[in-house]
């Protein structure tokens, strides 16, 4: 096994590993509550309604920082589902015995979590028009990303790498 492999393999350990101690927590009913509420949130719930508050609250001049998220929602909807289909990554409670799911999940496939791509790339955004709405974006896009694992929906890994992408896409709109 060449040093590379061997490197791989060790991070798909420490991956999993994490997963299952992250996923304890799920066995506690007031857990799982809310990380099954946060999870729910931010399938689109929480973005919609913080969309249509800034529309509410700004009028007009909230129409092209609302479009700009709808738009990036539309292409990280799109690019989610377009590697789920190519990776294919079974979720953690599928493969791990030790894992149990707290939750449905939305689609079969774990890489990357779209969840976290989408909280990632709306918080962004929303932030770099309204700075002052960090205090509540960050902590509620960390919670999304949190909930995913705890809930047993993905693997740590696929929580960073919808981050990633999801930051990623927010920085390349801004250019275009």
């Amino acid at each position: 096994m060449s040093r590379l492999e061997t490197s791989l393999a060790l991070l798909r350990l420490w991956d999993l590993a994490l997963c299952v101690r992250c996923n304890h927590g799920v066995r506690i009913a007031a857990v799982r509550r809310v990380f099954r509420a946060v999870s729910r949130l931010g399938d689109g719930v929480f973005w919609y309604g913080l969309m249509l508050a800034l529309l509410a609250a700004g009028g007009a001049q909230a129409l092209l920082p609302v479009g700009h998220m709808a738009g990036i929602g539309f292409v990280c909807t799109l690019l989610y589902k377009w590697l789920k289909s190519m990776t294919s990554r079974p979720r953690p409670f599928t493969v791990e015995s030790a894992v149990r799911a707290g939750a449905e999940p939305l689609d079969a496939f774990s890489f990357p979590s779209g969840h976290t791509l989408h909280a990632a790339a709306f918080s962004i955004i929303a932030i770099s028009y309204y700075p002052a709405l960090a205090w509540l974006l960050i902590p509620f896009s960390v919670l999304v990303a949190l909930s995913r694992v705890v809930l047993g929906l993905h693997y740590p890994s696929d929580v960073l790498a919808g981050a990633a992408l999801g930051a990623i896409i927010a920085r390349v709109s801004f250019c275009l």
